[in-house]
């Protein structure tokens, strides 16, 4: 564990690291984060989109690398590394999904907004340069893509 991330008056603030096949809640991740020292708390949520690159989506897949949680959990332990934070979470969702679903839910609480704000893009944006998911896209004209999560 991080040095960063533990200590006495600061206890593990990886509070949820998952990645399921069954459908995310914003609320779950939200209450993971809740902390009676963060004043500002950010959650971001993805979902799955009907288009990508001016194309109709009608299918979409993610899977991952058999490491993926122990990955998603480096990224979010930088995170803490590098910011004030009192609680992060994140969940991201494999297998096969329909337009609209969530994806991807990433939630951070910090002393203050600005730091949330800061922390919660720092997890998203790493978690899909950094963690080992990747997404299969089909769309309506019949064609495909894998697209890579890192």
């Amino acid at each position: 564990m991080n040095e960063a991330t533990r200590s006495p008056d600061r206890p593990d603030v990886v509070r949820l690291c998952e990645v399921r096949d069954a459908p995310l809640s914003v609320d779950e991740a939200f209450a993971a984060v809740q902390d009676r020292a963060a004043g500002g708390t950010a959650v971001f949520v993805g979902t799955v989109r009907d288009h990508d690159h001016a194309r109709d989506v009608s299918r979409l897949s993610y899977s991952a690398h058999p490491s993926v949680e122990q990955e998603l959990r480096r990224v979010m332990e930088k995170v803490a590394a590098d910011f004030p934070v009192r609680a992060l979470a994140a969940v991201h969702r494999v297998g096969d999904l329909e337009i609209g679903d969530l994806a991807v839910v990433v939630a951070a609480s910090c002393p203050h907004r600005a730091e949330a704000f800061a922390a919660c893009r720092r997890l998203i944006d790493d978690l899909k340069a950094e963690v080992p998911v990747w997404k299969h896209q089909t769309f309506a004209d019949g064609g495909d893509e894998w697209v890579g999560a890192c």
